[in-house]
């Protein structure tokens, strides 16, 4: 049976070879510390039995042959309240390829919206590359919608150019009119935003 519980430090020494996948997001450890420290109850892991981490942003497994997947969520909340923007931000979600295809993420996905909903959030938004139809795909089957396109959001390597992103947005039921997912008309680049 998989269990759901908060991230901890030591997680942060069970999940590097999540980061292998290409399309997952690495960071330095003070950025997952920060996180940590800040927003607690938005980072969450997904525990199989016999301990492997199945769900968060990373997967790793240990030099024992122990699977440790991690399969978790890591996120945030931000904007304005006043301008109608307060939000839960999913900053990263990955499953290793083992673990895929099981409704780890949905369920990780759903644990963020209610958290967000908690703290009185209007919508949750992600950036996913534009070329990640499979995400692109499952975002939208659990209610996402593309707001906007940020132009060159994702830096690329060995000379290749910069990827877009699709900003996507689920609104919550405190937007009630859903003017936080209206999709806007034309791209935007980073810097544009908020």
């Amino acid at each position: 049976m998989t269990t759901l519980r908060a991230f901890t430090c030591d997680d942060l020494f069970r999940f590097n070879n999540i980061n292998l996948d290409p399309l997952t997001e690495t960071y330095g450890i003070p950025f997952y510390l920060q996180y940590l420290a800040h927003w607690p109850e938005y980072f969450i892991v997904a525990e199989a039995p016999g301990g492997e981490l199945m769900g968060y942003m990373h997967y790793s497994k240990s030099a024992a042959a122990l699977m440790l997947c991690v399969f978790t969520v890591m996120g945030k909340a931000e904007g304005s309240v006043a301008r109608e923007e307060w939000h839960g931000h999913v900053t990263a979600l990955s499953v290793a390829p083992e673990f895929r295809r099981l409704g780890l993420a949905a369920k990780l996905m759903e644990l963020l919206e209610e958290i967000s909903e908690k703290k009185g959030g209007f919508f949750v938004d992600l950036f996913v590359r534009v070329s990640n139809q499979v995400a692109v795909n499952m975002y939208k089957q659990l209610g996402y919608s593309v707001y906007r396109t940020v132009l060159e959001y994702y830096s690329a390597s060995s000379g290749e150019p910069d990827e877009d992103a699709y900003d996507m947005r689920k609104a919550l039921s405190r937007d009630t009119e859903k003017k936080s997912v209206i999709p806007l008309p034309h791209p935007v680049r980073p810097e544009d935003i908020e």
